[in-house]
């Protein structure tokens, strides 16, 4: 059974950095790419960034490219998302996700998908 938790939200203020951390089980951690994804209630899920197998390949959302960073340790099965300078924007649920095929940020290409882990920033 594939299971994929999140875990580093929190409460914080803006200019702080956060890191999430995404712990996987039950798949072949390195033959999978990794996303990162975020939601706003009432909002379309939006996607952050991807990290291919064995990191050769990052992808970032414009809107957070040059402030997170996605990188992987496949000896621990984890996908973390370095997150700096938040602003109040930066609230939301975020989720991580996993699938074979190739990298992108669209939700629809991904298979597997952690329940996420809230993330709040005050100013």
């Amino acid at each position: 059974q594939v299971e994929l938790v999140e875990s580093g939200g929190r409460l914080v203020k803006a200019g702080d950095s956060l890191r999430l951390s995404c712990t996987t089980s039950g798949l072949r951690f390195s033959n999978y790419v990794m996303g990162w994804f975020r939601q706003v209630p009432g909002k379309k899920r939006e996607g952050l960034s991807c990290i291919s197998e064995l990191s050769y390949d990052k992808y970032y959302a414009d809107s957070v490219k040059g402030r997170f960073t996605t990188s992987r340790d496949n000896t621990k099965n984890i996908v973390y998302l370095q997150m700096n300078n938040l602003q109040p924007e930066d609230t939301a649920i975020y989720f991580c996700a996993a699938d074979r095929g190739g990298c992108g940020l669209g939700e629809g290409g991904f298979t597997y998908w952690g329940q996420g882990t809230q993330v709040a920033v005050w100013s």
